[in-house]
């Protein structure tokens, strides 16, 4: 499994366990709904700013959102 396909499985996995839509996630962080679906479909892969505000919104570590460790902090 490659970086787009990992990062994509747990970005959904996180918002599905916080019961939120595309677009909450999207508004929380500061950009689109389109963008966010992007995303979540592994269309791309976000920039630093907003990998930051992922990991911040859903409080993980940036090593978790990308998938380089299980531990959540």
């Amino acid at each position: 499994m490659n970086l787009n396909d990992s990062f994509k499985r747990r970005l959904r996995e996180l918002r599905k366990e916080r019961k939120e839509t595309q677009v909450q996630v999207a508004l929380a962080i500061g950009t689109t709904g389109r963008y966010y679906q992007k995303l979540e479909s592994g269309e791309c892969l976000p920039g630093l700013e907003y990998c930051c505000a992922l990991a911040d919104h859903f409080g993980v570590s940036l090593d978790y959102l990308a998938c380089r460790t299980e531990e959540r902090q």
